[in-house]
């Protein structure tokens, strides 16, 4: 087992805001039909997993419940850790079923494309079916029907979701109830591969012809000036070029552009699809190889597989007017498009260096 590997396994795991909304939605259905508060609460999870939680927050009055349980996202760096997760319940009418309502702090969706219909609250499937699960055990016990109103609201919500994708997907007025194994794997990729292909679908939801995917926030800066493109055509792509080509094989934009900095493009170039410095490295030699294949001189071709990082290679290259760049854009498009295999897109690549300045093109 290597160091990294071993290292993520000693991580502990935490728990979802669908896992710890279930969990309060169950102890506040609990106390409406006059079993009170428990002192912890036990759900069941998609894959067998049954954890427990206290509750930080019990209290009821006429015709309602709340109780509210502290996320616990274990050693991964969460925004949502340590937020509480409350649930209100409020006995509906005989026969209405369960409605979900979003409370303080909890996102509406308002653009199509996501998996919860616009003017929903921004909880997802699977969050859903746990407390829609839980929920009608609990009234079964009381020999009740699930018949109520479910508020589920994040005080300080907000504010963090801001730090999200949720406003640019079109998720107003705070964050999502996520989750679909109920449990938070520290530092998995899936979070993360999940928000780029929700921005896909809800771009292709909204008709937009052009979506761009970004290594960063500089190379979206710069590409949003140059391209004009709204915010909600832009995919925070981070490492994952793999990932949001895989899926837009399948569902394709007409027209994709993928923008970053020279050293993650070139990573792309020599065929890396996730460019994680953990995960893969510049190939110096490559770069230089390249930079002798375009004509430079051969002491210019010395220095760049001797050179230290990818942007020294760059600024050389620059230096010497050597379109090195020009070059990366058009092997990283070469490599993108056999991901993409036939889907129906128009793609090119784009390299900015670290101020913003446009130094590479693929159609160029």
């Amino acid at each position: 087992m290597s160091d990294e590997t071993s290292s993520k396994a000693s991580l502990r795991p935490g728990w979802t805001t669908g896992a710890c909304a279930s969990a309060a939605a169950k102890a506040a259905c609990r106390a409406l039909l006059g079993g009170g508060f428990p002192d912890q609460v036990t759900i069941s999870l998609p894959r067998g997993e049954t954890p427990s939680f206290h509750l930080a927050l019990a209290e009821s009055g006429p015709g309602f419940a709340r109780a509210g349980v502290i996320k616990d996202a274990g050693d991964d760096p969460d925004i949502t850790h340590g937020a509480t997760i409350i649930a209100t319940l409020r006995q509906g009418e005989a026969g209405s079923g369960l409605r979900f309502v979003a409370g303080e702090g909890v996102g509406t969706v308002t653009r199509p494309g996501l998996p919860i219909a616009v003017g929903e609250p921004a909880i997802n499937p699977v969050p859903r079916q746990l407390i829609t699960d839980e929920i009608t055990a609990m009234a079964a016990t009381f020999g009740m029907g699930a018949d109520f109103e479910i508020e589920i609201s994040i005080p300080g919500g907000e504010a963090l979701a801001r730090r999200t994708w949720n406003p640019r997907l079109g998720i107003l007025g705070g964050l999502s109830i996520l989750g679909t194994t109920g449990v938070v794997v520290p530092y998995s990729c899936s979070a993360w591969i999940h928000s780029i292909q929700s921005g896909i679908d809800v771009a292709r939801a909204c008709g937009i012809a052009q979506v761009a995917g970004c290594t960063g926030n500089s190379s979206e800066r710069a590409l949003r000036k140059l391209r004009g493109l709204p915010e909600e055509a832009i995919i925070d792509m981070g490492d994952f070029a793999g990932g949001m080509l895989k899926y837009l094989r399948s569902h394709p934009v007409a027209r994709v552009t993928i923008a970053g900095g020279f050293a993650k493009l070139a990573k792309l170039a020599a065929g890396h699809l996730d460019l994680h410095s953990r995960r893969s490295q510049v190939d110096m030699a490559r770069l230089a190889a390249g930079l002798h294949g375009l004509g430079a001189p051969e002491e210019l071709v010395s220095r760049a597989a001797a050179a230290n990082t990818a942007m020294e290679v760059l600024g050389l290259a620059e230096k010497a007017g050597v379109p090195l760049a020009n070059l990366i854009a058009r092997e990283a498009e070469v490599v993108a498009r056999k991901v993409l295999g036939e889907a129906p897109v128009d793609l090119d690549v784009l390299v900015f260096d670290r101020h913003g300045k446009l130094v590479g093109n693929s159609r160029t």
